[in-house]
């Protein structure tokens, strides 16, 4: 009896942590804004069907205990929707891996897996329960099988084809849920274990909260690969300020009436600033640090012909590495624009050195300088020093340090480590 009775709570604890798993489920995918509207509907789809299955799973332990000949009818109509509906939860998910595979190969298989079934109230062909209320498999009893495994494999190669490319756990989670339903339905075909509940719909309804819960990863690596954009494009239009662009276009205009050369040669290394902002929109890996230093060149050499007391210096003696595309140059700009354009004999010296197991550069200047405090400002200058550390510190995982004294200057240490660009090339 104490045997019994901890088999029965067993049991019930089995299904209510099921179904409060469909219910929050249910709930959670109904407020969810984030998911699209047809991975919401697929995904309440799902439920319901994963729902129905628990229920004839129970339906057809209850009846399997009975004998008579309704008992014999109704136990076949449970066990034909038990046949019909699983087949029909894999389509589905490989429909939320890609909502975009072809849905009449999907249908056709469904469709004939479903005919086979629908005739087993008439006929044995698929099963058919003695009259003692064993089950006979029929000829075709193996279809709900076969089918099953062929959609199997129609998610296992979706999944590689679609989210091979990705890094990480996030690509994994797919196949990681089709061995768990694989491995789950093996168990229930070689191991009686005597219980109401299958194996593979425990798996199935913990492969539709995983399914959930990557859904939601491909959400926020699309969110954060569409910040990145939304960065570099504001990182462009800050390097591209209109006031830069018409002093710049003024200085030109100057040097026609003094100095023609000068302004030609002015006018092509501002287009060549111009472009090399434009590519750094598109450009979401590492650049060479040569690339970085020329383009920050270019920056410092149209100032220099507006601002001729300033000076800029260079002392490269490291220049084997990578950097994010503009990190370099918008803190030379902040230098010059705010630190030392309008001091006398003002100068920026930009050092770039091996440090042990670190490439270092330095950009320090003799301008006025600014409180720490102040880097919580939302200032241009400041917001341009705050994007050069977040990507320093996502793309190489390296390091920025500022030390700056009012009045004397200020010092920007970049230290990037030589490993992780070893590593990243």
């Amino acid at each position: 009896m104490i045997e019994l009775n901890v088999a029965t709570f067993t049991v019930i604890t089995v299904y209510v942590a099921l179904f409060l798993q469909l219910i929050g489920l249910t709930l959670a995918v109904c407020i969810d804004t984030y998911i699209s509207k047809e991975h919401r509907r697929l995904l309440l789809i799902v439920d319901a069907l994963i729902f129905i299955l628990i229920l004839q799973n129970h339906a057809d332990s209850f009846l399997e205990s009975l004998s008579g000949e309704k008992v014999v009818f109704a136990r076949t109509l449970v066990s034909m929707c038990g046949y019909i509906i699983r087949p029909i939860v894999i389509a589905l998910f490989i429909r939320v891996v890609d909502t975009g595979f072809n849905k009449r190969i999907l249908w056709f298989v469904i469709a004939v897996n479903t005919l086979v079934y629908l005739t087993a109230p008439f006929s044995g062909i698929s099963f058919a329960f003695a009259e003692d209320n064993s089950f006979v498999r029929g000829p075709l009893g193996h279809t709900c099988t076969l089918v099953s495994l062929i959609l199997v494999i129609m998610l296992i190669i979706t999944s590689i084809r679609r989210y091979h490319y990705r890094n990480g756990l996030e690509a994994l989670f797919p196949l990681i849920n089709i061995g768990f339903i694989i491995i789950c339905s093996i168990v229930d075909m070689i191991v009686p274990l005597n219980t109401s509940m299958s194996l593979l719909n425990v798996s199935m309804v913990t492969g539709c909260l995983f399914y959930y819960i990557w859904l939601h990863l491909q959400f926020v690596r699309e969110h954060e690969d569409d910040l990145e954009a939304q960065q570099r494009i504001r990182i462009m239009i800050s390097q591209i300020q209109p006031h830069f662009m018409f002093n710049t276009l003024s200085t030109i205009q100057a040097l026609c009436l003094i100095n023609p050369q000068k302004a030609a040669d002015t006018v092509e290394k501002f287009g060549t600033y111009l472009r090399q902002n434009l590519d750094s929109l598109n450009q979401e890996d590492l650049i060479p640090f040569s690339r970085e230093l020329e383009h920050t060149q270019v920056y410092s050499d149209i100032e220099k012909v507006r601002f001729s007391s300033i000076s800029v210096e260079y002392d490269i003696q490291d220049t084997d590495f990578s950097v994010p595309a503009l990190t370099v140059q918008p803190l030379v700009e902040n230098a010059i624009r705010h630190g030392i354009r309008y001091k006398k004999d003002g100068w920026v010296k930009v050092t770039s050195r091996p440090a042990g197991a670190y490439h270092e550069i330095v950009i320090e200047d003799n301008g006025k300088g600014f409180e720490e405090s102040d880097m919580h400002k939302t200032d241009r200058a400041h917001i341009g020093v705050s994007n050069v550390r977040e990507r320093i510190e996502k793309m190489c995982d390296g390091t920025v340090d500022i030390d700056s004294r009012l009045g004397e200057g200020t010092t920007i240490t970049i230290r990037i480590p030589a490993q992780s660009i070893e590593e990243d090339e």
